[in-house]
């Protein structure tokens, strides 16, 4: 399968399905189009673009992912496949009867990956890990002494070199941009939970009742920092500004759908969020005791 993503923001399109092939027309422009069986993420922004009630039908059927945004491009909605692998109903029942230790032991796994690579991104950006490498290797299941809130306390003042920077989603400044790669991100997880017959709403760690991909937020946790790496380089080449400009969209969808570490081979972001929901679902029916994690 090939794996894209496209993003509707700059220009009005209408988009149909002709022989399971997604069809953007646009005016004074020949039509474009491609099978659906490509597509992991279609996201649209723009408020001109119109779709027919088959494109959406038929990018679940194919497995993607559509995303609908607000007037500030950033994503708001999120239309997922319903029925994605021929084990789902076995899966689903797994996942719901996961015990909490065993859910403590992957949050664990998850909480490590993500610290080492944090530290990782600080190593590249400004030859420093501010000792998160060794922070990581102090997380004990379920992280009780909350280690990972200890690595963020360390790790966002010297992400963007600014003491005063704060992670918070209504700030009009860096935020944006994390937002949006972030937001992207939760949907190609949320599409491989489904696609290895997961429910996305039953989290090992993420638990909100008004919140359907608290699953999809436990496993994107080691994949943030390289959404983070990506803004840090984009705004230290570009001015800040209080909107994601498409510069901004393709620069950061670049740099998170590349290469990844794992079992010592280098796979694309696809692969590997694949391979981790896939062991995950594992996990839970005791073929396996530990997550395909980025880093490995």
């Amino acid at each position: 399968m090939t794996n894209r993503i496209l993003d509707f923001s700059e220009l009005p399109a209408r988009l149909r399905v002709n022989l399971r092939q997604l069809v953007v027309e646009r005016r004074e422009m020949p039509d474009v189009s491609m099978p659906l069986a490509d597509l992991a993420v279609v996201i649209v922004s723009h408020p001109q673009v119109t779709y027919t009630q088959a494109v959406l039908a038929g990018l679940a059927e194919a497995g993607g992912t559509f995303v609908a945004c607000n007037r500030r491009n950033l994503p708001v909605g999120m239309f997922l496949p319903l029925a994605a692998h021929h084990a789902q109903a076995r899966r689903f029942a797994a996942q719901a009867r996961a015990p909490l230790p065993l859910r403590k032991r992957v949050w664990q796994q998850i909480v490590r990956a993500k610290i080492a690579a944090q530290a990782e991104t600080l190593l590249c950006l400004h030859g420093t890990d501010q000792g998160l490498r060794a922070l990581a290797g102090r997380v004990r299941s379920g992280d009780p002494q909350n280690v990972e809130a200890r690595a963020a306390r360390r790790y966002w003042p010297l992400l963007f070199a600014d003491l005063d920077f704060r992670r918070h989603r209504e700030n009009e400044d860096q935020n944006l941009l994390l937002n949006y790669g972030y937001a992207v991100l939760r949907a190609v997880v949320a599409r491989a939970i489904c696609g290895a017959g997961q429910h996305p709403c039953l989290g090992v760690h993420h638990h909100n009742r008004a919140n359907p991909f608290c699953l999809a937020d436990d496993l994107m946790e080691p994949f943030r920092p390289t959404v983070d790496r990506a803004v840090a380089e984009y705004v230290g080449e570009h001015e800040i500004c209080n909107h994601v400009e498409a510069s901004a969209k393709q620069y950061l969808i670049e740099q998170m759908t590349g290469r990844y570490l794992i079992d010592g081979q280098q796979r694309t972001l696809f692969d590997v969020v694949a391979r981790m929901a896939c062991s995950l679902a594992d996990v839970f029916l005791g073929n396996a005791a530990r997550l395909d994690l980025p880093g490995g």
